[in-house]
C-alpha cells in the first residue's frame, strides 16, 4: 500500500495542493474502493474474470486511460502557482476522484485477489466478507488520512511547495509509465 503508485500519488497531491480535507477525502474515496475489490475478489469476481477475460481488458484499459490521463494534468500543471483556494475541489470531488481511481485500478484487485483471498478461507459468509471489505477500507482510510496529515504540515507543504515543478514531473513520469505499463501487461 504504501508503493508510490497512483494512488499515494494522488492523495499525496491533493493534500500538499487543496489541504488535509480534501486530500483525506481523496484517501477516503480509495479506501472506499479498495473495500470493494476486497468484497468482489471474495464474491468471485476472479472467476468472472477468467470466465470473460474481456471484462478484465475493459477494466485494465480504462484504468490505464484514467492513470495517464492523470499523469498529463500533472504534467501540465506542473509549473502553474499553488492554487487559489477558491478553486480547490470540494471534499465531494476530492473523494470521486480517488473512488474512481482506485475502482480502475486493477492493482487494487490483484491485490485483493492475490493476499486477501490466501489469507481467509474460502468459504466465508457475506457477513464476514464485509468485516473483511469494511477491515481493509479503514485500514487503507487511516493510512491515506495519515498521509493527508503528514503532507500538510508546514514544513513539508513549504518544501513541497520549492520543488513542485520537478516533483510534479517526476509523479507525472511515474503516473504515466504505471498507466502504460498497465496498457502492456497481459
Amino acid at each position: 500500500m504504501a508503493a508510490p503508485g497512483p494512488a499515494f500519488l494522488l492523495c499525496a497531491r491533493t493534500a500538499l495542493e487543496a489541504g488535509r480535507p480534501a486530500g483525506a477525502a481523496t484517501g477516503l474515496g480509495l479506501a472506499v474502493s479498495a473495500g470493494l475489490w476486497t468484497v468482489a475478489a471474495l464474491a468471485g469476481l476472479e472467476a468472472l474474470f477468467d470466465a470473460y477475460p474481456a471484462t478484465y481488458h475493459l477494466l485494465r484499459l480504462g484504468g490505464a486511460v484514467l492513470i495517464v490521463g492523470f499523469a498529463a494534468f500533472v504534467w501540465r500543471d506542473a509549473d502553474a502557482p499553488p492554487p487559489d483556494p477558491a478553486a480547490l475541489p470540494s471534499r465531494r470531488h476530492a473523494f470521486g476522484r480517488g473512488l474512481l481511481l482506485n475502482l480502475l485500478n486493477p492493482k487494487t484487485f490483484l491485490f485483493s485477489a492475490g493476499v486477501v483471498l490466501v489469507i481467509f478461507p474460502p468459504a466465508l459468509t457475506r457477513t464476514e466478507w464485509a468485516v473483511v471489505g469494511a477491515n481493509h477500507a479503514l485500514l487503507e482510510a487511516a493510512f491515506y488520512g495519515a498521509l493527508a496529515w503528514a503532507m500538510t504540515r508546514d514544513r513539508v507543504r513549504r518544501r513541497y511547495l520549492r520543488w513542485k515543478p520537478a516533483l510534479s514531473r517526476v509523479m507525472a513520469v511515474v503516473m504515466a509509465l504505471l498507466g502504460l505499463r498497465l496498457l502492456v501487461m497481459g
